[in-house]
């Protein structure tokens, strides 16, 4: 199935897909994708994504339990991604400055990583798109991993799309989208360093796998494709005709 244009539609018709999307992708990640030591909950929260500051002063700087390649028979083998980071950054220049998906282990339920579909509500003004950015660059911070998919094509607010903005917040570095591949998803490894992986995409083209990241080099692939269709399944009819005609 290819990616649809969500700008033919309401913000609410995509929240109805952001919501049901999110669900799916939390059900494959607790279905065996995950290793048994690790679950998936879908959260919600009044602004922005992710835990509020006090939950990341609580768990965040924790030492995390290390991960094997392989448990015991049977379970998820994890692995290093098969894309290639396109940056780097040691997170120097960034220290202390909605409904998601966190990933946490059995061990004191520590978040490890989490999972964001940015919605029309993310950048529908100023001050909401500035709340995702510096929220995302705190759980960096944190060293909390970060799968963000972004189906919605850039704006005056972030001409360079949630990627670009992102980057700029953590390095103060410009970021270059290209043009003809609006869309963006984003995998962010962080330990020590910060490494991007990063896949354009435009309307029209076919979901590719992410991975996300679980322990640095680390991660489980996630089916976007396949979450991305069971959702599209449960759109109204009317609003799938829309958002298919040609």
């Amino acid at each position: 199935m290819p990616l649809h244009d969500w700008t033919r539609v309401k913000a609410g018709i995509f929240h109805h897909f952001h919501h049901d999307w999110i669900t799916e992708i939390a059900r494959v990640l607790n279905r065996g994708l995950l290793p048994p030591e690790y679950y998936a909950l879908a959260e919600q929260q009044a602004a922005g994504f992710g835990p509020d500051v006090l939950t990341l002063e609580q768990t965040g700087d924790q030492d995390l339990p290390d991960l094997p390649d392989r448990g015991k028979a049977g379970s998820v083998s994890l692995a290093s991604p098969k894309l290639k980071p396109i940056a780097e950054t040691d997170m120097a220049f960034y220290r202390r400055k909605q409904s998601s998906i966190a990933i946490r282990h059995v061990s004191g339920d520590t978040i490890v990583a989490m999972i964001e579909v940015v919605s029309p509500g993310n950048k529908a003004g100023a001050k909401a798109l500035r709340a995702f950015v510096e929220k995302a660059a705190e759980l960096l911070d944190h060293r909390i991993h970060l799968l963000i998919i972004d189906l919605l094509p850039p704006g005056r607010r972030d001409p360079q799309g949630i990627h670009g903005a992102i980057w700029e917040e953590i390095t103060g570095e410009d970021y270059s989208a290209p043009r003809d591949k609006p869309l963006t998803l984003a995998a962010y490894e962080s330990g020590l360093t910060v490494r991007a992986f990063v896949v354009h995409l435009a309307v029209g083209d076919v979901l590719a796998d992410m991975p996300l990241f679980l322990a640095p080099e680390k991660s489980v692939d996630i089916p976007l494709h396949g979450t991305y269709q069971a959702a599209f399944a449960d759109v109204p009819k009317r609003w799938q005709r829309v958002l298919e005609k040609k």
